[in-house]
């Protein structure tokens, strides 16, 4: 049976091992491209070690087995019931393909009552076949066999990336491959794309959607845990094995990884989340719960299973510690009780100190001082916090322990380090970056998860790191920076600042901004921030603005290659550039494309150099 997922869902978390984008239309697929769609939907499969053997011939018994595959319903046919050829028997591997073959009018034998499952198969009857799928018989053709399903094979495009080109070629493994490809973009009788007659769906752009189609192709999840090697179908000496979204040997699944498998592609996805610390709330209800809260984190329930453990039939209720197991799209797959060892530990940055409320399991709640943590690998998380002291802006690491009973909150001692990271971003000084390095660069009291390639060619002061950690191997797994990029902020236009005397020694201050095209006002204050009106760089929430810094102007220039040119200077881009046209007086936010297009003057403004993590923030049009 195949099963639907949301397209949106799955771009998140399912990238690796794909070739993307889709081929446009009228093109040639890369080989590449057409082997997974093919393997995904179970058309074709490849040998022990993974193989399609492009170059090998195929028999008439494999290619309408590929072929009653790409029926719908087609990949679940057993043994014929009885023996639909004397050369085809029951006990034929493709016994059950052939009967369903001559059933669906996709095939008949020879006159003289046999099938020649082992004969080798022609472009002229392939494409036939093909024909068939798409409803067309030789009432829909015009011309003797072979001619008129040639003709209307052509005509449909069913012959991109086919290399036979004769009635009587032979094909190979290759040739069939695109021609079932190319069966899934090309519509039937009746009008209908085929692929969408098995349940999928095209992208915007009529294209076949590989991320949404593998995902809806994937099964599980199965847990590692226990004898779970037993559990997959696949064997992992020769699958293809993605952890989180990087290739890796099958040894580097570790226990409670949550993983997926596709039979055809032999391919296997393991994914490490977890969520450790207290049940905070089920939601609708313990009685049917669709959604847990653990350590502040809300996730969907994924599987019946989950469901069952975390109900009031199962084994976990409001208060116990567990370890949430998260799968693909980031809902629960599974859950274990206490604490999973490679998730007990957290490192970040306290973004706010509050009360918080929490169900009692009673019927009713309680409150508790709470403390929310950006980690460093990007994800917030909330605990209730007994002691006093911890405020934003801290660096705290967070245990939690089956022993202690629950969690431990203890601010990190700074460690001095710096270096020049290098143009792979890949080391930081003498020291390298761990593949899977965690860098969070903060400022007071937020900030956001960044990647080792955003900060390369990037000088680290001492103060601009506030903390790091090493790995077994002596690799950077942890980093987290002290405002290093200006990526957590927001960057406008300030285009008024209002100063209202309230005695002979005291003014009040308030400063009109333009943010991303909505005019937000900061509350009246006796502070005079450093700044001018024009582009600035806002700190703190966009519609609660904490403070303002300056930008600097870069001067008038033109975007080269990605990059804003001055005279002989360019200047990198913020992946966030805010674009403004100036008119009559007034700001309104416009894109890149468009002031380009008008021939408009630009001028460009940056928060810092470069070499300090700095980028081009604002564009100003005239």
């Amino acid at each position: 049976m195949r099963h639907r997922l949301s397209a949106a869902l799955l771009a998140l978390c399912l990238t690796a091992g794909l070739v993307l984008p889709a081929a446009a239309a009228g093109t040639v697929p890369s080989q590449s491209e057409a082997a997974q769609v093919v393997q995904t939907l179970g058309i074709m499969s490849g040998d022990d070690r993974g193989n399609l053997n492009l170059e090998s011939p195929v028999t008439r018994a494999e290619f309408i087995t590929m072929a009653v595959k790409a029926l719908p319903g087609g990949g679940e046919i057993g043994q014929a019931a009885t023996s639909p050829y004397p050369d085809v028997p029951r006990s034929h591997w493709a016994s059950g393909y052939v009967e369903m073959g001559v059933k669906a009018g996709l095939v008949s034998g020879f006159s003289d009552g046999t099938f020649r499952p082992n004969h080798r198969i022609t472009l002229a009857e392939g494409a036939t076949i093909v024909l068939q799928l798409l409803g067309y018989g030789p009432s829909d053709l015009t011309g003797a066999y072979p001619t008129g399903q040639l003709a209307m094979y052509r005509s449909l495009g069913l012959d991109k990336g086919v290399t036979a080109t004769q009635a009587g070629t032979e094909l190979k493994r290759l040739d069939a491959m695109y021609l079932f490809y190319n069966l899934m973009t090309t519509k039937n009788k009746e009008g209908q794309v085929y692929l969408t007659t098995l349940g999928y769906s095209l992208n915007e752009a009529g294209e076949i959607d590989l991320v949404a189609l593998v995902g809806a192709s994937m099964e599980g999840p199965v847990v590692a845990q226990g004898d779970w090697k037993s559990s997959l179908p696949i064997a992992l000496s020769s699958a293809k094995v993605y952890r989180d979204g990087v290739a890796v040997n099958a040894s580097a699944i570790q226990e409670y990884d949550v993983l997926y498998y596709n039979r055809s592609m032999a391919t296997l996805w393991a994914y490490s989340d977890k969520v450790t610390g207290t049940i905070q709330a089920l939601e609708p209800s313990g009685a049917s719960p669709t959604s847990v809260t653990v350590a502040g984190r809300t996730c969907t329930i994924e599987t019946a299973s989950a469901a069952y453990a975390l109900s009031n039939l199962g084994q976990y209720c409001l208060g116990d510690t567990v370890t949430l197991l998260l799968g693909r799209t980031g809902g629960v797959a599974a859950v274990v009780k206490g604490v999973a060892a490679q998730n007990s530990e957290k490192v970040g940055v306290v973004t706010a100190v509050e009360n918080a409320s929490y169900p009692d399991g009673k019927g009713g709640s309680y409150t508790a001082q709470t403390v929310t943590l950006l980690a460093t690998h990007g994800q917030s998380y909330r605990y209730p916090y007994k002691a006093t002291g911890m405020k934003a802006g801290d660096l705290v690491r967070v245990t939690v322990s089956d022993e202690a009973g629950g969690v431990t909150l203890r601010r990190l001692t700074s460690v001095s380090l710096s270096g020049k990271v290098n143009a792979a971003g890949t080391k930081v000084g003498s020291y390298s970056l761990a593949d899977n390095a965690e860098i969070l660069d903060v400022s007071g009291g937020y900030g956001l998860r960044v990647y080792p390639q955003r900060l390369a060619g990037v000088s680290l002061s001492e103060s601009a790191v506030k903390y790091y950690s090493l790995n077994s191997a002596g690799e950077i797994e942890r980093l987290i920076l002290s405002d290093v990029t200006g990526d957590m902020h927001h960057y406008g236009i300030l285009e008024e600042i209002r100063e209202t005397p309230v005695s002979e020694f005291s003014t009040y201050y308030s400063y009109v901004l333009n943010v991303a095209g909505s005019q937000v006002v900061m509350p009246d204050s006796t502070t005079r921030y450093p700044v001018e009106e024009g582009p600035v760089c806002i700190k703190g929430s966009p519609t609660a603005p904490e403070r303002l810094a300056r930008l600097t102007s870069a001067g008038t220039g033109t975007v080269v290659s990605g990059k804003f040119e001055v005279k002989n200077t360019r200047y990198a881009i913020s992946e966030q550039l805010v674009v403004y046209e100036y008119r009559n007086g007034s700001y309104y936010l416009s894109t890149l494309a468009r002031v380009q297009e008008e021939g408009y003057t630009l001028t460009g403004w940056y928060d810092k150099a470069e070499s300090a993590g700095g980028r081009l923030r604002v564009i100003v049009a005239r």
